[in-house]
């Protein structure tokens, strides 16, 4: 078993995972009001692909994404679409899962819904309470920021700068500005809520995590993860709350993921730097998106666009051609060379999580493979591909058959025609039937949809 560490933003040290029991990884998933966009997908691919590197190299990992569909914004969308919230909450719910489906990497070990875990949550806020941690006001329920003396310790802020950013005309129902929201009764024109001790109503969104965090994996857990624009209030947040409430820490390491960005800007539905995942894997298919999703180190912010995502395409063809020319067979014999590029590869993802520095080893195990003869190549290939989510690439391709052949040709006719509603149209009958097209430098070509 490899000694692996990541980076704990909370010390802002490297530390060793625990290899002892069970290890418990908990990364914040997405709020589901509207399909979510490429950004949404990077925490999903990160933590996917964590999970699945550490059972590799032995450890018993439990892997916990979560689903935000009780929320402000929610609210606010099945309103305009003209749903009942929780119908809006439960079809952007299951968008979002044959969304993230089409990645290939699989499903979480466990997906709790904060709609689902409402007694957890209410029990989580009754020992706040109880503890003076926590106070009712005009059927809400407050945090004391106060009353935590360690408040601020992952962000690095002072108490006194921290604006919650929280709803206008709570001002007066706090005890301290910095209050934050427990539990949120009912307004006008909310058409789901909850029984409390506190009255109808629903919780805020921090205890929302704490509560699903704890009853999936206890606490503390291994890891908690999520995008770093979650460091604070929401992380910061649950720290507070579920600490306070249980006197131990939440999590031994906090692992956060840098932003999609265009312009350099976060990409946020609130932004409307949209790219929907859907989109980009009709157009791109899903190998490109998970190879851009995992070029750059997790940490850092990764630069959008569709040129980035063509380049990611092109590095993915080069791999499936070497694995054309070169098939995997059951040969035990390896080049000594091709056991050094494995062992740094896999060196590089246990030294915090550094995928940029294992792909640049697989690739010169390509380039290597290019210029000589390497026994053992693509069989050690195919082991890095799947720790990548990248598997397929060593799959054969299956042919289109007359029909779709017929329907692509017909579609580049209204192209050249400058017909493109119908090209469209046509684009969208391919991906029904299964088919993306997938535009090249050679012209057009149809790839099964995964």
């Amino acid at each position: 078993m490899r000694e692996v560490r990541i980076h704990d933003t909370l010390s802002g040290e490297l530390r060793t995972v625990d290899a002892s029991g069970e290890l418990g990884i908990y990364a914040c998933g997405p709020t589901v009001y509207g399909r979510i966009h490429i950004g949404n997908a990077r925490p999903f691919v990160v933590f996917s692909l964590l999970a699945r590197f550490l059972r590799g190299e032995g450890y018993a990992v439990r892997l916990a994404i979560n689903v935000t569909d009780i929320n402000d914004k929610i609210y606010d969308a099945a309103r305009a679409s003209g749903r009942a919230s929780g119908q809006f909450a439960a079809e952007m719910t299951a968008a979002y899962i044959a969304d993230t489906d089409r990645l290939g990497l699989g499903r979480p070990d466990a997906e709790p819904l904060a709609s689902q875990t409402i007694s957890e949550i209410v029990a989580l806020i009754e020992a706040l309470v109880e503890s003076g941690h926590a106070y009712e006001s005009g059927g809400d329920v407050y945090f004391r920021v106060r009353s935590f003396d360690a408040y601020g310790k992952l962000s690095n802020r002072r108490t006194d700068e921290m604006d919650q950013g929280e709803e206008a005309g709570t001002e007066s129902l706090k005890e301290d500005r910095l209050d934050f929201a427990l539990w949120k009764a009912q307004k006008e024109g909310e058409d789901t809520a909850w029984e409390s001790p506190w009255g109808r109503g629903r919780p805020g969104w921090h205890i929302e995590c704490s509560a699903m965090a704890e009853a999936e994996l206890g606490v503390p857990l291994a890891i908690h993860g999520g995008g770093s624009d979650l460091v604070f209030p929401h992380h910061e947040n649950e720290i507070a709350q579920s600490e306070a409430a249980r006197g131990k820490p939440l999590a031994r390491i906090w692992m956060h993921n840098g932003m999609v960005e265009i312009d350099a800007e976060k990409m946020s539905k609130s932004e409307g730097n949209i790219f929907q995942l859907a989109e980009a894997l009709d157009r791109f298919g899903r190998e490109a998106i998970v190879a851009y999703l995992v070029a750059g180190h997790y940490r850092q912010p990764l630069a959008f666009s569709p040129d980035e995502l063509e380049q990611a395409r092109s590095r993915v063809e080069r791999l499936r051609n070497f694995l054309r020319a070169n098939r995997p067979t059951a040969a035990a014999d390896h080049d000594p060379y091709v056991g050094e590029r494995r062992e740094a590869f896999l060196d590089a993802l246990a030294d915090d999580f550094n995928t940029p520095a294992a792909i640049a080893e697989m690739f010169a195990l390509v380039a290597e493979g290019n210029r000589r003869q390497l026994p053992g190549a693509p069989e050690a290939l195919v082991g890095m591909l799947e720790l990548l989510g990248l598997e397929s690439l060593a799959g054969a391709e299956e042919a289109p058959d007359a029909d779709a052949q017929r329907l692509l040709a017909e579609r580049e006719a209204a192209r050249e025609a400058r017909e493109f509603e119908r090209a469209d149209q046509i684009r969208e009958r391919l991906a029904a039937a299964g088919w993306e097209v997938r535009d090249g430098a050679t012209g057009p070509r149809l790839v099964r949809r995964s």
